[in-house]
């Protein structure tokens, strides 16, 4: 297995250890000071945004602004580390104050948690072998289409799958997992983010695959238990800034190489 995937393993690994006693989490900027630390849900199994150095040791894109996030506090920030499907669940029952993890803006996400404005975003888009023909959701009836279970493109892909009778989809609960299965031939198709494609080359055959087509673009906020608007109000005002500094900017150069694409507030 390359070097990167063993890293992005490495990490699921600690988000399935990392089962501690829950935390109450802080609701106020205030308790959050007074209190001496910041409780943050990252997953690092989604490079560039999370993923374990070569000390493995947290880093990425959302893990700089998580720990941004406590110098702009004055506090030292504390990793909980998650998967996709845990991202909820960890704001739902008060594990941590905030999760910065590829955190999707969707309004049905939004019944449950609230969202600060936009820090970052991507493309979701299928990717598969260089090979294959795919250039819609039709062409994927009758292939085996891998997903992180939980994310954007698992909605919409289930979506074209029940308009598509013959799409089988595959559901992983970490995005390592999914990587490993597109190289290893267990999948015929993958949805995920546009940066998946950067990953799959650094396999021993990753030259072999390609993406196919947009799904749709998504932005990325912080997500915070629902109703906690001085925590939510705080994180905006902290965005603005780092977006006007051009600190965002610098982030997504630095682990994307990609310019930080136009951010829509609300």
């Amino acid at each position: 297995m390359p070097n990167r995937l063993k890293q992005v393993v490495a990490g699921l690994v600690l988000a399935l250890v990392a089962m501690a006693p829950a935390v109450a989490s802080a609701q106020t900027v205030d308790e959050i000071i007074a209190r001496g630390k910041l409780i943050i849900a990252v997953d690092t199994t989604t490079p560039p945004y999370g993923f374990l150095d070569a000390e493995l040791k947290p880093t990425g894109f959302d893990i700089e602004v998580a720990n941004k996030m406590g110098e702009a506090l004055g506090v030292p920030v504390e990793f909980v580390t998650v998967t996709s499907p845990g991202r909820i669940p960890a704001l739902l029952t008060k594990q941590v104050d905030a999760v910065v993890s590829i955190f999707s803006i969707t309004p049905a996400r939004a019944i449950q948690i609230d969202y600060s404005i936009p820090y970052a975003g991507q493309s979701a888009v299928v990717i598969a072998p260089k090979s294959t023909a795919i250039s819609s959701h039709a062409d994927l009836v009758g292939k085996k289409v891998g997903l992180t279970r939980g994310t954007a493109e698992d909605g919409i892909l289930t979506a074209a799958a029940e308009a598509n009778p013959g799409i089988e989809i595959l559901r992983f609960d970490d995005y390592a997992s999914l990587l490993q299965a597109m190289v290893s031939g267990q999948i015929d198709a993958m949805g995920g983010g546009d940066y998946g494609e950067i990953y799959l080359k650094k396999a021993q055959n990753g030259d072999d695959f390609e993406q196919k087509y947009k799904l749709k673009t998504f932005y990325f906020g912080i997500g915070v238990a629902k109703g906690n608007d001085n925590l939510r109000q705080w994180l905006n005002t902290w965005l603005f800034t780092l977006k006007s500094d051009g600190v965002l900017a610098d982030l997504s150069m630095k682990y994307r190489n990609q310019p930080l694409p136009d951010l829509p507030v609300f």
